[in-house]
C-alpha cells in the first residue's frame, strides 16, 4: 500500500512526500507497521507426503492405550549459554525491581536433555556439555537400564538430529552391547519442521519458563536447578493431554497432504 501512494506521487509530479504525509495519504496508522519487530515460526512444507507421513506417525504413536512395558517417552535438546553478571545485581525494593546490568560474561555453552513420558507424568533432565554422538548414546542407556530396566520397548519420539540414530550407540559401545540396546528401542522421529509434535519441546518452554529465566555461569549449579525443577514437576505427576488426533490433522492441516 504504501508503494503505491508513493508510485502515484511521482506519477502526477508531486515532490515526494514525508513519513507523516505518507502515512495520511496511505491511510495507515503507525501501530500498523512496526519494523522493529518481527516474529519467528516453523512453516511446514505444503503437499509434503513425507511430513503426513511422519506426522501420521508420531499422533498414531501418541493415540496408543498407556503401557508400561512400552512406554513412549519423548526426547530433546537445546544448547544453553553459561552466562555470568559482569557486575553484581542491584537486589529487589519495595517499589523497586532486580536491576541487572546488560553486560555478562560469558562461560561456554552445554546442551540441556529433556525426556518426558507424557501419560506417567515423569520426566528427567540433565546439562551435558557437548551434545556428540557418544552424549546421546550415554543418556539413551540410562533410560533403558536406570530408567526403565524392566521395560520391553522404549518407545522414543524425537527430532531427526544427526546424532539421534542407532549409529551412534555403536560408536559408543561394543557391537553386542550397542545391539542389545537398539533391540529395545523404537524410534519415531518427528518430520522437518514438525518438531512442534514432540511433547518433549513443549516440557523445554516451559523448563525456559520456570527455571532458566536467569543467568547461570556454573554447569554443576545449572545441574542442581534442573534437577530440582524435576524433582517438582515429577512430584506433581503432571501429565501431558495430547489432544490433537490423525483426524484433526486431516481436516486442519489439508493443505500439508499432496492429496
Amino acid at each position: 500500500m504504501v508503494t503505491a501512494a508513493v508510485g502515484e506521487a511521482r506519477r502526477v509530479g508531486q515532490r515526494h512526500p514525508g513519513p507523516g504525509s505518507l502515512h495520511h495519504r496511505a491511510g495507515l496508522k503507525k501501530t500498523k507497521l512496526r519494523p522493529h519487530l518481527k516474529a519467528c515460526w516453523t512453516i511446514p512444507p505444503k503437499a509434503n507426503a513425507e511430513f503426513a507421513a511422519r506426522m501420521e506417525d508420531i499422533l498414531s504413536v501418541y493415540a496408543r492405550i498407556y503401557d508400561p512395558m512400552r512406554p513412549v517417552v519423548c526426547m530433546d535438546e537445546k544448547p544453553y549459554r553459561l552466562l555470568d553478571h559482569a557486575r553484581d545485581p542491584v537486589p529487589a525494593a519495595p517499589g523497586r525491581d532486580l536491576r541487572e546490568d546488560s553486560e555478562y560474561v560469558r562461560h561456554g555453552t552445554c546442551s540441556i536433555f529433556v525426556w518426558v513420558e507424557p501419560l506417567a507424568g515423569w520426566r528427567r533432565v540433565q546439562a551435558l556439555r557437548r551434545r556428540t554422538r557418544l552424549d546421546w548414546a550415554s543418556q539413551v542407556k540410562q533410560i533403558l537400564t536406570h530408567d526403565y530396566p524392566d521395560a520391553e520397548t522404549v518407545v522414543l519420539v524425537m527430532d531427526n538430529l544427526n546424532t539421534h540414530n542407532i549409529a551412534s550407540l555403536y560408536e559408543a559401545f561394543g557391537p553386542a552391547e550397542a545391539l542389545a540396546l537398539a533391540q529395545r528401542l523404537e524410534i519415531h522421529h518427528t518430520p522437518k519442521h514438525g518438531s512442534w509434535l514432540s511433547i518433549a519441546e513443549i516440557e523445554l518452554s516451559a523448563l525456559t519458563r520456570q527455571c532458566l529465566d536467569r543467568r547461570i555461569a556454573d554447569l554443576d549449579v545449572l545441574n542442581t536447578e534442573l534437577t530440582a525443577w524435576q524433582h517438582a514437576t515429577n512430584a506433581d505427576q503432571r501429565q501431558v493431554d495430547w489432544q490433537f488426533t490423525t483426524d484433526n490433522a486431516r481436516i486442519k492441516l489439508r493443505h500439508l497432504y499432496p492429496n
